[in-house]
């Protein structure tokens, strides 16, 4: 469990410092791509990922700080590639702003959700973000494989390479 808001907002960084690394590691053609089939969220191309992440930072943050489940805060435009990393830095900036100095009792505090009676407590909803944004970039880097583009390494080690270290252990 997280009990302070300042530790929380640095594995953030952590997560947000993999998405632009992903992100930045895709070719041109990934302005246009889009799924072959599939409607709503199903057929979106990863410039409406890349927002949808965006957007989703503040979501979340304004559920945590009270203000409601709200998808009030407009992104900086993501219909170019040259836009997602902007837009990006743009989000962790404001998610930031929002969570940093909160009150660490914030973290234990019970916030009703948006679509049933139930409540989640403030670390769990910020939890929730993380998975979210993780989620969503797993997304955008299974595309890219499909694709044959090169997909960053999480901790820059192949399976083959572990296999290797593993032979000569």
């Amino acid at each position: 469990m997280i009990t302070d808001p300042e530790a929380y907002l640095n594995f953030f960084r952590s997560i947000h410092r993999r998405t632009l690394r992903d992100i930045e590691a895709l070719p041109p053609p990934a302005a246009s791509w889009e799924p072959s089939r599939g409607e709503g969220e199903k057929a979106w191309g990863i410039a409406q990922i890349v927002h949808h992440i965006c957007e989703s930072r503040i979501y979340f943050a304004s559920a945590y700080t009270g203000k409601g489940w709200r998808y009030d805060w407009m992104p900086p435009s993501t219909e170019q590639q040259s836009g997602w990393i902007p837009a990006l830095e743009a989000s962790a900036v404001e998610f930031q702003s929002q969570i940093s100095g909160t009150p660490a009792q914030w973290l234990n505090r019970r916030i009703k959700m948006i679509d049933t009676d139930g409540t989640l407590s403030g670390w769990r909803i910020l939890m929730m973000l993380l998975e979210h944004e993780v989620h969503h970039r797993s997304q955008i880097d299974t595309y890219a494989g499909l694709e044959g583009w090169d997909v960053p390494q999480i901790y820059d080690r192949t399976r083959e390479q572990i296999d290797e270290l593993q032979d000569r252990q």
